[in-house]
């Protein structure tokens, strides 16, 4: 709870740097190759989490991954089934864009007795699904809508109010396996309207489209679904995040 790594992701924000996070589902991770590619790109964390759990363990997923890197490991959880005192941090999602109140406060407080005896740094993070073009199962678990791809208006605001709650980072996430990813247009809007950081997720599976959300103003890429296909993806999206770095540092 000492709020060291959230303190690092406010400096790179203030430094212009971005961020990049492999996103691990416990159900499909089969290989510690996964977690070597994403050390030696020079990923900066690993996130941990599924909207739907059925075969894999949550908990030994943690434990080897923690294992075998000295990567910050990051809790994105599905449900308050996915605590792990073996991580170092979770993003205590809030499904913002949602009006659902099991997932805007009420798994919140079966949790937050397991939270606090824990030693998990605790990152309150407003969640935001996004239209991709498809249901995703995030979106089919939480009973929720997403917000349509081109209401970029109700995206800001969504996000404005996320941040006025005291909500610390904001996380729109177009779902797992997206046909499309969250839009140039509404990261750009949202980013300049909020100040705190914001990540992006779902559907980002080139270094194109990983290169524009940064352009756009996404402080954080996630990267997940994509690796199932092309593990070489890895490397790819963290080399042109990597030069998107080096060459607006340079400016």
């Amino acid at each position: 709870m000492s709020g060291d790594l959230y303190k690092a992701i406010l400096k790179k924000r203030q430094q212009g740097r971005k961020l990049f996070a492999v996103l691990i589902d416990p159900d499909k991770f089969q290989s510690p190759e996964v977690i070597r590619r994403a050390e030696l790109s020079k990923a900066d964390f690993i996130l941990v989490g599924g909207s739907l759990l059925t075969s894999g363990n949550f908990e030994d997923c943690i434990s080897t991954i923690k294992r075998m890197t000295d990567l910050p490991v990051i809790i994105f959880p599905g449900n308050n089934l996915q605590i792990s005192n073996n991580a170092d941090a979770i993003f205590l999602l809030s499904l913002i864009s949602g009006r659902n109140p099991e997932f805007l406060i009420g798994k919140h407080v079966i949790a937050a007795p397991l939270l606090k005896a824990s030693d998990l740094e605790i990152i309150p993070t407003g969640y935001m699904l996004i239209e991709s073009g498809k249901p995703t199962t995030a979106s089919y678990i939480s009973n929720t809508v997403p917000i349509p791809h081109d209401k970029v208006d109700i995206a800001l605001c969504t996000a404005l109010a996320g941040e006025m709650l005291g909500l610390k980072l904001i996380y729109m996430d177009a779902g797992s396996g997206a046909l499309t990813p969250v839009g140039s247009r509404m990261i750009r809007q949202v980013s300049e309207a909020i100040s705190i950081p914001l990540i992006v997720g779902g559907g980002i599976n080139t270094p194109q489209l990983a290169t524009a959300a940064c352009e756009a103003g996404a402080d954080i890429i996630v990267v997940g679904n994509a690796i199932e296909k092309d593990m070489d993806i890895i490397e790819k999206i963290s080399k042109a995040i990597h030069e998107f770095n080096t060459l607006n540092l340079s400016i």
